[in-house]
């Protein structure tokens, strides 16, 4: 059955930027027919540039690929210097606290404190450029000043998010060999106060790179000061400069490392570069959201994440936007609290998670009734598909039937949007990713012949051609880099990026993603590696064996589900501990954000004979699916009866 079909409003489309599918299609064509010439257009038009770039694209040591080579800019810079002749005093960010708090900094404003932290870094703490800084911290202002004072001296930044443990923030620490930690004493959830700098004292035990840790006291908890190593930025940033020279960077120069789970146990450092990145996210965020000048934005990720990265800080800086900052939990004090913040701020861009909108509806279902969200024009959806019944109701109760959804598709890897809604121009499909953007060669190819599938087969998405804001690398592995992302399909004989994510086309070329292909877990939109949670679960003294799935969640989209094998029985007085003892591992080794919804103990996994776990069988148990495969091959085919008998017994 086809799905309905949504037009965009006739109204905003007549002042959108680009207004209907005519336009679109003449901008695909002139990327098809002159590539470089399309993408050099762009970045003369977006992008400021100390010297301009001799030459768009050099792709002869595919895949790493050159872009705008010759040109010299300043990230920092995009994003605050040059809009300070006409917009030092427009809000550049609100931020509104967990328990309310509120602040509104301008653009000069920013100029100043970034400047602050930039020379803080510099002349007291030896940062420059090339070196590796790690951060921390909350989502508060400080943070997003972090990031653009390490762009302004050309350091690399690398974010970690705050929920996660002491031990993966020193596997991030010790993979970038970074040299510095930028932190906070705590923050606030739920208006109660919580703890970040003792999981960093944690992580810095022992040998480590790290020679100094800057301090944000935000909620005065007590902490310990290491003497010589630890600093308070509130007590140094008073002293420092209002002016700090940025940093002439060549295009490909880092910007920042951020780390994502892939199918093995490592976390990779994705590693984006200057000006390709700045690029791509400003014009997404023109495209995508049609944010203009006066409009206030407003997208609820965390920095820790790349949508926090590229659309809260990057991409509406870049762009002279008024972007919107939250620390706290949409459904604290209650489900009215993002809708009050709309009415408030007169948010006309609303950017979140299907999570958080089907948590939103099931907490709250008429809570948008009470608030006036007229200034709403444009909702947005990122980081896992969501749902036709979430769809339907951010559609008709929050966006009153009249705003465009775009439902993005995108990855820490892409760097911006590859797959999405133009809000004036697309006729919408809910839960349809619909069209790749201006630019972007995305197709659904057959793995084993590289063609192009038929409407109704479930191919691979991938990016057939190189775009400015690609990956560059895995940090300090350059063969993971090629393996990971450019050794499963060709097409013409040459290989292509693949996303890692099956998709279909519909009759009308519609795209929707059909989820990871790899063993990655979606969780709340965030990717886990399947690996990376066996390996840790591995550290409990009593697991033999263990695999791990995904299985559908009615919030999170997936959850995670554990098969494992125990040593001994005999240890266990209570199976209820164990699974608690077993997920304490996890969030020491990992943290919350990859704690087990379900675990059974089974007798034992299903395995070929050579030894391989047939995690596609545990899949379909934990989905209560029917086996349709044969198992007769496997080493020994009873255990799957076993383990299935387990699961519904649950």
């Amino acid at each position: 059955m086809s799905k309905p079909v949504y037009k965009p409003n006739k109204e905003f489309a007549k002042n959108a930027r680009i207004k209907n599918m005519c336009e679109y299609n003449d901008l695909q064509e002139w990327a098809s027919e002159d590539y470089e010439g399309f993408w050099g257009h762009y970045a003369n038009e977006k992008l400021d540039w100390i010297e301009p770039f001799t030459n768009v694209m050099d792709e002869s040591n595919f895949p790493f690929v050159k872009w705008f080579e010759g040109g010299k800019l300043n990230v920092a810079a995009q994003c605050i210097d040059r809009h300070l002749d006409t917009r030092k005093n427009k809000a550049a960010i609100i931020f509104e606290g967990d328990r309310g708090d509120k602040q509104i900094i301008t653009y000069l404003e920013l100029y100043y404190n970034v400047n602050r932290f930039a020379n803080l870094l510099k002349k007291k703490f030896g940062v420059k450029k090339g070196d590796r800084v790690v951060i921390y911290m909350p989502m508060i202002p400080e943070a997003a000043y972090a990031m653009l004072a390490c762009a302004r001296i050309g350091a690399i930044h690398s974010i970690v998010f705050g929920g996660f443990s002491a031990e993966a923030l020193r596997d991030r620490i010790e993979d970038a060999e970074a040299k510095v930690v930028l932190t906070a004493d705590g923050a606030y959830r739920k208006d109660k106060p919580y703890m970040l700098k003792p999981v960093v004292d944690t992580a810095l035990e022992g040998d480590t790179t790290v020679e100094k840790v800057l301090v944000v006291e935000r909620n005065g908890e007590d902490i310990e000061w290491v003497a010589g190593r630890d600093y308070s930025y509130n007590e140094l940033i008073e002293t420092q400069d209002v002016h700090c020279e940025s940093e002439v960077m060549d295009s490909e120069d880092p910007l920042f490392l951020l780390y994502t789970s892939g199918s093995t146990g490592k976390p990779k450092g994705v590693q984006h570069n200057s000006a390709g990145y700045i690029l791509w996210a400003q014009m997404t965020m023109e495209w995508v959201f049609d944010v203009k000048e006066n409009d206030t934005y407003w997208c609820t990720a965390d920095i820790g994440w790349i949508t926090g990265h590229t659309y809260i800080v990057y991409g509406p800086l870049a762009m002279g936007a008024t972007t919107v900052m939250f620390e706290g939990v949409p459904t604290y004090p209650d489900a009215g609290r993002p809708w009050k913040m709309v009415e408030e701020y007169k948010i006309n861009q609303f950017y979140t998670a299907p999570t958080a909108i089907r948590v939103l509806h099931k907490m709250g279902e008429d809570e948008p009734k009470k608030y006036d969200l007229s200034s709403l024009k444009v909702l947005g959806t990122v980081g896992e598909p969501i749902d036709p019944p979430a769809w339907k109701w951010y559609y008709e109760e929050v966006g009153a039937s009249k705003c465009a959804i775009v439902d993005t598709y995108w990855q820490t890897e892409t760097g911006g949007h590859i797959v999405s809604p133009l809000p004036g121009a697309t006729p919408i499909k809910p839960a349809c990713a619909t069209f790749p953007l201006p630019g972007i060669m995305a197709e659904i190819l057959d793995p084993a012949t590289g063609e192009r599938v038929e409407a109704g087969e479930t191919g691979y998405m991938c990016v057939t051609r190189p775009w400015p804001s690609m990956i560059r690398g895995v940090w300090g592995d350059a063969e993971r880099f090629v393996k990971s992302y450019f050794g499963d399909v060709k097409k013409d004989g040459k290989p292509v990026y693949f996303t890692g994510d099956g998709a279909v086309y519909d009759e009308d070329g519609y795209i929707t993603i059909t989820g990871r292909t790899d063993d990655v877990i979606n969780v709340s939109g965030h990717r886990m590696g399947t690996a990376e949670i066996e390996a840790a679960i591995k550290k409990h003294p009593n697991v033999a064996e263990v695999a791990v799935v995904g299985k559908p969640h009615d919030i999170k989209g997936e959850g995670i589900f554990a098969y494992i094998v125990l040593k001994s029985d005999d240890g266990i007085a209570d199976e209820v501990e164990e699974v608690k003892a077993i997920n304490n591992v996890i969030k020491k080794e990992i943290g919350n954000i990859a704690l087990c919804d379900d675990i059974v103990f089974a007798p034992g996994l299903p395995k070929t004979r050579s030894g391989k776990i047939m995690r596609r069988i545990l899949r379909s148990i934990a989905k209560g699916e029917a086996i349709t495969q044969d198992i007769s091959t496997l080493e020994d085919p009873s255990v799957v009866e076993k383990i299935e008998n387990m699961v519904k017994s649950k």
